[in-house]
């Protein structure tokens, strides 16, 4: 545990990358093979499953420190954060101990089956064994809220240098089902005997396009498609079986029954790349129609009828068993091509955006919300299918949000570094002579601006509920979005996609926000471009 406290601490106090990798490859040194593989796996965001209640933490932890409860919850509120709200209140003695990661992940797991009283014991015991630092670490795996500044890319590239092996292979080899209570280290970074047929590959990722579009070169080195609002996926078929993977690396075959018919469209040993989309007719249906889908246990005859599910390819990774990332774009394109039926209901092709000019593709572009698009895709013609985020090969052109002027009524604060500041706020627009909250955002501002909300909302307080306080309704912000849908949940009656503060209007006064009737409008425009 030392050595990954060790880890934590230098990894969070610095933000330059070769910093980063130099923590990991040292740690990777030290650590046993053990140790590395759960370092891993945690920073992949392979957490251990939560087995003991935070209230009982947050009620215990308190026991201990001996403050009044109030005390206790108000110091929770300040910090914004349950384990290091902990961590700080318990008493400062313990009890040298050298007990590796592992065991305490293990420890860990061992509390779930327990009884309450148990679980007291054997958490109290654990606060008594480690130093500030690890008790820490320990209650954010506890709490199930560990994370850290360090990208999957990152720890690819440390990984790689430390064993000495391709950052491509590296980053493939972690993707999957892997885990570190069945595989050893050298079995994840040196094995190749492909034992796992549901490995899926790494996602290549697109940075925004913000220069103008003609510095990118020659329009016919490129080939343009739309970009769609779904959910990245891959679809892969071996062994006469289906795995359906997302890019945040969940299995989610079953979530997906009409996907069953890949097994007939696709020959064995085929991987697509592309995205999960409800579709209906011609045109994909709004984001918000998937997401009554998602996280359902059950999908009923009538939910599927209602939002059937698509797959638009716009890659092919793996054909015949062979993986051809390596392949020219334009190369794997036209296997897909070959590869995809015409207007099949289950699996279509992302067609391609034809152009002689930028100034043509720049037209296709805005009508974008026509295909209810999000803009266009740009991929050169000569690249390879590369592994996380890159430049240079693949862009995304984005149209312009929709925005609107609001007035934030209520402000939150923030977690973590931000704990101490309020940057979370709700904003609302005009019905008639009322405010009507309509969406929630703490994107955007620069820390300046943070810092000076902060101190207007300090001095314009109306009431306190817990960490949020409502405020004279006086500062009106842009928020900008990328959709807007209808919405029983909310008073307005409108969901937004991506709501962020675009600027401070500092140049307008409350009575200049817009309304709901504004909002209904790009409703019903939005609608109609569907």
């Amino acid at each position: 545990m030392k050595h990954f406290t060790r880890l934590f601490t230098d990894l969070d106090q610095t933000t330059k990358t070769l910093g980063k990798i130099k923590a990991l490859i040292d740690y990777f040194g030290k650590a046993s093979d053990q140790d590395k593989l759960w370092a891993i796996a945690l920073l992949s965001h392979r957490r251990p499953k939560r087995t003991v209640n935070a209230n009982y933490l947050a009620q215990w932890a308190n026991e201990l420190s001996g403050l009044p409860e109030w005390l206790f919850y108000e110091s929770y509120t300040v910090v914004g954060d349950l384990a290091e709200t902990i961590t700080l209140v318990l008493p400062s003695e313990f009890e040298e101990s050298d007990f590796s990661l592992t065991y305490w992940i293990d420890f860990i797991k061992a509390l779930e089956p327990l009884e309450v009283p148990e679980k007291k014991e054997k958490i109290l015991w654990a606060w008594g064994q480690l130093n500030e630092t690890e008790r820490f670490v320990f209650n954010k795996l506890i709490t199930g809220g560990f994370r850290i500044g360090v990208s999957q890319q990152l720890m690819v590239k440390a990984l790689a240098k430390f064993a000495d092996v391709k950052e491509n292979v590296v980053a493939h080899r972690l993707m999957g089902n892997w885990s570190p209570e069945l595989d050893t280290f050298s079995g994840l970074l040196y094995t190749t005997d492909g034992t796992d047929v549901s490995k899926p590959y790494p996602f290549y990722l697109a940075y925004a396009l913000e220069d103008d579009v003609h510095t990118l070169g020659e329009p016919h080195e490129w080939i343009a498609e739309r970009k769609w609002d779904g959910i990245r996926g891959q679809v892969i078929v071996r062994s006469g079986q289906l795995f359906v993977w997302s890019r945040g690396e969940e299995l989610v075959t079953d979530k997906y029954p009409e996907y069953q018919e890949m097994l007939k469209l696709l020959p064995d040993g085929t991987a697509i790349d592309g995205e999960i989309l409800p579709f209906k007719g011609d045109l994909p249906m709004a984001f918000a129609a998937l997401q009554t889908r998602i996280g359902r246990k059950n999908l009923s005859a009538k939910l599927l009828k209602e939002v059937p599910v698509a797959f638009v390819a716009y890659d092919v990774l793996e054909w015949q068993g062979e993986d051809i990332r390596t392949w020219k774009f334009e190369d794997r394109r036209a296997r897909l091509e070959a590869i995809c039926p015409v207007n099949h209901p289950v699996l279509r092709l992302s067609p391609a955006v034809t152009f002689d000019t930028w100034e043509q593709l720049a037209l296709e572009r805005e009508r974008s919300r026509e295909f209810l698009s999000e803009g266009i895709m740009l991929k050169r013609k000569d690249s390879i299918y590369r592994n996380g985020r890159r430049r240079g090969d693949w862009w995304k052109w984005k149209i312009n949000p929709f925005t609107v002027d609001a007035v934030m009524i209520y402000a939150m604060r923030g977690h973590g570094r931000r704990a101490n500041l309020y940057t979370d706020y709700t904003f609302a627009v005009w019905d008639g002579d009322q405010l009507v909250p309509f969406t929630k955002a703490y994107s955007g501002l620069t820390d300046e601006e943070i810092r000076e909300v902060d101190r207007w909302v300090k001095q314009n307080t109306v009431e306190r509920f817990g960490p949020v306080r409502s405020v004279k309704p006086e500062l009106v912000f842009e928020i900008a979005f990328e959709g807007i849908n209808r919405s029983s949940r909310h008073k307005s009656g409108i969901a937004l996609r991506f709501p962020r503060m675009a600027r401070w209007r500092k140049d307008k006064t409350a009575s200049e926000a817009n309304t709901l009737n504004d909002l209904n409008s790009l409703l019903r425009f939005s609608e109609a471009g569907r």
